[in-house]
């Protein structure tokens, strides 16, 4: 590695949090004071990367408040609705070694982030959170969701990611490098964008594990079962199009 290459890959932090917020302005503030609590104690060094996502109340001015009193907080604003859009605005924006997707309603505890990094996790391109894998546990969630859960989940695996127990869990970790190498190639924007993401990463041979996690049921959840279980099934036909179109190929190999 060149020097000036070794230096820039120093001065990046070693984690991205990258928190995709539409209509937040209620859980944002809680969230942000908890993950920057837990920031501090830890020995690397990190970002935060708010995205405001076509909010109609006043999140954007919530986070870029909180920009006063971390200067590791950057907060981008994305004008397209759909949280793909905002994940992929932070996750190509960010800078981070390690670069995490993490849901503004915190339901998994943010002391658990350091299951997905080394050194307790060396090694890995993508690792997953699971509630469903050996040692998960779910508090609190109601039967009927868990249901609609595991049947999508079932179709997931059977239509286009085999052997993932988790897919649709808000927390995920990346690779810098895989993160820069996949996130481009997204193209949907809705609740299925991880989905895509999956599928792109494994079709270009990144190892792909689940982390057990504690799971905290938030019954004020953006998602809306029924009518977004729909458009999730219809995305993974999209997903299957575009692969047999080479849209998700590795132009970078070629």
């Amino acid at each position: 590695m060149a020097p000036r290459e070794k230096q820039a890959e120093l001065s990046k932090p070693f984690l991205s949090i990258i928190i995709p917020a539409h209509n937040e302005e209620r859980r944002l503030p809680d969230t942000l004071e908890k993950i920057f609590a837990f920031l501090h104690t830890q020995p690397y060094t990190s970002e935060v990367v708010v995205v405001e996502n076509a909010s109609q109340d006043r999140t954007l001015e919530v986070a870029r408040k909180f920009t006063e009193r971390f200067a590791e907080l950057r907060v981008l604003q994305e004008p397209r609705r759909g949280k793909g859009n905002a994940v992929r605005r932070g996750m190509t924006a960010a800078s981070g070694q390690y670069r995490f997707i993490c849901d503004a309603d915190l339901s998994m505890p943010i002391e658990q982030v350091n299951r997905f990094l080394p050194p307790a996790l060396p090694d890995v391109d993508i690792a997953i959170g699971s509630r469903e894998a050996p040692g998960a546990v779910r508090y609190d969630e109601p039967l009927y969701r868990h249901l609609v859960g595991r049947v999508f989940n079932t179709i997931v695996r059977l239509a286009v990611l085999p052997g993932l127990q988790d897919t649709q869990c808000g927390f995920k970790c990346f690779r810098g490098e895989v993160a820069d190498d996949v996130f481009p190639s997204q193209t949907i924007t809705g609740w299925s964008f991880d989905v895509e993401v999956l599928f792109i990463a494994r079709r270009r041979g990144y190892r792909i594990v689940e982390v057990p996690i504690d799971w905290y049921f938030n019954p004020d959840s953006h998602i809306r079962v029924l009518r977004d279980s729909t458009r999730m099934a219809a995305d993974l036909l999209t997903i299957r199009l575009n692969d047999l179109r080479g849209q998700y190929e590795d132009r970078h190999s070629s």
